[in-house]
Formats: structure tokens, C-alpha cells, sequence
């Protein structure tokens, strides 16, 4: 019996200890620069204004090449997790919103930490009609931050980065985009 007690609580405090770390700061969509100095060095971004991508090409889970310097579009790269509270209310007002519609703009997701298996059951679960890129040893995250999502990353047209944010959770689902403009 106490085993099963202590199966529990061990549960308990793990799962607490994913779901907090999935964002940084309850209740607000934060660019890096605006949080506090303890925040900042913990939830830092790697990738500045103005800055070409660190990463051009991509394999998604449908085994599809993706160059981002073959489209003329602005793009949105999301650094997400499937397990993610925060990953899961962006991606539910993302496709409830007219960007997921825009033919000027190209999404992709990336899946921190996921395999092909898990990222194309999340696709069906959300309806997803964009690419999905598995990112199981983060390589393709550590290129952009040293924690925190879900991350969008605004690139325009040129592959020069426009905008970083970081996506918390308690914000309604009708604004959570809001702070996406190129």
C-alpha cells in the first residue's frame, strides 16, 4: 500500500513539474525582453531581430523536404509539445483562426522532443493542415531557445526574423494570436 502511495505522489510531483515547465510566466504572452532578469537568463532566446534562421531545411513526419529559401512566403516556425497545456490552446486557436487560411504565410510546427508517432496523432487530434517536424533531441530547439513554449517565431519573406514570442496559457483564446503581426 505505500508503495502505491508513494507510486502516486512521485506521479503527481512529475507530471506538476512537466506542465509547469511548458511555460515560464502565467498570464501573459511575452517577447524575451520583457521579462524580469531571473526570467530572462532562464527562458532565453538565442535568435535576435533581424537575423537570418539558424535552420533552412527540415524533414516533416511525412518524410517532405522543406526549404524554407524555396518560399517567398512570411513564415511562422512553432516550437511546441504535444504534452503541453500551453502548445495544445495555441495550436486550438491557430486553427480557429484566418491565419491558418493566409496563402502568404507558411507554418510549420516542431515538435520538441516528439516522435513522428505522437506529432501525427496531435495532428489529427487538432486537425492541423500544416507541416509537422519531429524534434526528439531538441537539436532544431537549442538553435533557438534554452527553454519555454510554445514559441512562434515570425520570419518574413526573406527568412529575417521579424518576432519571438513566447505563448502562455491563461490568456482567452481569441487573443492569444493577437500579437501576431508582421
Amino acid at each position: 500500500m505505500n508503495k502505491v502511495k508513494l507510486a502516486l505522489v512521485t506521479g503527481g510531483i512529475v507530471m506538476s513539474l512537466l506542465v509547469a515547465g511548458c511555460s515560464h510566466h502565467q498570464g501573459h504572452v511575452s517577447q524575451d525582453a520583457s521579462l524580469p532578469v531571473n526570467e530572462a537568463a532562464k527562458y532565453q532566446t538565442y535568435v535576435k531581430v533581424g537575423q537570418s534562421v539558424p535552420v533552412n531545411q527540415f524533414i516533416d513526419i511525412q518524410g517532405r523536404h522543406i526549404d524554407l529559401m524555396q518560399s517567398k512566403h512570411k513564415k511562422i516556425l512553432i516550437l511546441f509539445a504535444t504534452w503541453c497545456p500551453d502548445s495544445q490552446r495555441a495550436m486550438k486557436a491557430l486553427v480557429q483562426s484566418a491565419l491558418i487560411h493566409d496563402d502568404t504565410i507558411d507554418i510549420i510546427g516542431i515538435g520538441r522532443e516528439e516522435s513522428i508517432a505522437s506529432l501525427s496523432q496531435f495532428a489529427l487530434d487538432y486537425q492541423l493542415p500544416f507541416s509537422l517536424v519531429a524534434d526528439k533531441g531538441r537539436s532544431l530547439y537549442r538553435q533557438f531557445a534554452s527553454a519555454g513554449i510554445p514559441r512562434f517565431i515570425l520570419l518574413d519573406e526573406h527568412n529575417k526574423i521579424v518576432k519571438t514570442l513566447l505563448l502562455e496559457d491563461d490568456i482567452q483564446v481569441d487573443k492569444l494570436l493577437a500579437p501576431i503581426q508582421w
